[in-house]
């Protein structure tokens, strides 16, 4: 079984107000697509955050996320290179 590969990304907001700098959605093999997904600026780097919903124990959970480091590593890597791209063009 080969690996999903990403076939698009997104950047539909990017702000630079507050922590979350931009909301991005992925789409896998043209065929399947997680929205959501958030640009945080942390302490000493951007990083992702996956879409996550509230429980009623006021915890977030995520809805949808890789399930091992070398699939999260890729995504965060592909998503952050696509972010400097565009703030690159808007400078």
């Amino acid at each position: 079984m080969r690996p999903l590969q990403i076939t698009d990304i997104r950047i539909k907001k990017i702000t630079t107000e507050g922590k979350m700098k931009a909301i991005v959605s992925v789409t896998f093999d043209d065929a399947f697509v997680v929205h959501d997904i958030k640009i945080i600026e942390g302490q000493d780097k951007l990083f992702t955050a996956m879409p996550s919903r509230k429980t009623p124990d006021n915890e977030f959970k995520d809805i949808a996320h890789p399930i091992n480091s070398a699939m999260r590593e890729l995504l965060e890597g592909e998503i952050l290179k696509k972010y400097e791209e565009l703030l690159a063009e808007e400078a």
